[in-house]
């Protein structure tokens, strides 16, 4: 039987994280097995508020393709592919735009929030492309046919717009575009080390894929503990301590809990603490280092992964494309 498809990806803005890994790219590697997987390097989308800054983000596409490979995402299981590459898209976008209010992008949550977020990139003056980017990623998604679409629970309302979208379609010209289905992230967003409800590189919080193991160490010293511990004997509270947070994350269930009782009871200073918990990341953290290492040494398999993706998913989109026109009465010539 075929399996079914899923269609995902990332802003190409900076390398990934601890929070991508968790979040995203852990599921991604067990779910490539069981599905036809499409991941896209979102550059286009990236774009939408680093208009002015095109260099970031080209330098940027390597970069978190290599991370991609470095934590066993398989591209002979798992189709990686350029955004910008796929001219279907774009002209599907071109459809859609038709199908959609502007007081309905106006309306959907995420959009609202990202824009209230970005208030220092636009201002009063938001764009056409961000306020849009709903539609693009409907069109992301259809062109390659995905019928589930991994997301966590603050990314619903796009996957809503593009069914939405895809029902308006299909009313209007039949029954053509698949409707996708998300699927809900059963991991909650990671915080970063200063206590922040989001980690990211603007913030200064996170600890990348990347980070080699003196990084690591001298984060992890730095992330914020219970404010209200002075001395080392002095009894701590572990649930408001993101030292504490993170062994739950890196650290084994005996760990965890031999350090909430001996925090708990004044018996384990908070610098010993942070040094189990940066040997146990590293120790996560190696395997994916050593992998990207390789990658970085060997460009040119980079380079050649994201072509041959890009092109596999680019004749994917251009079936798509041929059905849509003709639904349109916009195949005039045979191409």
């Amino acid at each position: 039987m075929d399996k079914k498809i899923i269609v995902t990806g990332d802003r190409p803005t900076g390398r990934l994280h601890i929070g991508h890994y968790f979040g995203s790219l852990q599921n991604r590697v067990k779910l490539q097995d069981e599905y036809k997987s499409y991941i896209l390097v979102a550059d286009v989308q990236a774009l939408t508020d680093n208009f002015n800054n095109p260099e970031k983000v080209r330098k940027n596409v390597r970069e978190v393709v290599m991370d991609y490979l470095s934590v066993g995402i398989d591209p002979k299981k798992t189709t990686i592919y350029i955004q910008s590459m796929i001219p279907e898209v774009a002209e599907l976008t071109v459809y859609y735009s038709n199908l959609v209010t502007i007081s309905r992008l106006e309306r959907n949550p995420t959009v609202k929030t990202e824009i209230a977020q970005k208030k220092d990139i636009f201002g009063e003056s938001v764009t056409y492309g961000f306020l849009g980017y709903p539609v693009s990623q409907a069109a992301d998604i259809t062109a390659l046919e995905g019928e589930l679409v991994p997301v966590g629970e603050d990314q619903l309302p796009l996957i809503e717009q593009t069914r939405e979208i895809v029902r308006k379609f299909n009313s209007i010209y039949g029954e053509i575009l698949k409707e996708p289905e998300a699927v809900l992230s059963t991991q909650k967003r990671i915080k970063g080390l200063d206590g922040n409800e989001k980690m990211g590189k603007s913030l200064g919080n996170a600890i990348y894929l990347s980070d080699d193991e003196e990084v690591v160490n001298k984060k992890v010293m730095g992330a914020l503990t219970d404010p209200g511990r002075i001395k080392k004997d002095d009894p701590g509270n572990p649930n408001i301590c993101m030292v504490s947070y993170y062994h739950n994350l890196f650290s084994s269930k005996e760990e965890v809990e031999a350090v909430c009782e001996e925090c708990k009871a004044g018996k384990r200073g908070c610098v010993a603490c942070k040094k189990q918990l940066a040997k146990n990341i590293n120790k996560m953290l190696e395997p994916i280092r050593e992998k990207r290492k390789y990658y970085e040494e060997h460009p040119e398999l980079v380079d050649k992964i994201l072509e041959e993706g890009t092109k596999e998913a680019r004749n994917k989109a251009k079936e798509t494309m041929k059905k849509v026109k003709k639904a349109m009465k916009l195949d005039y010539f045979e191409q």
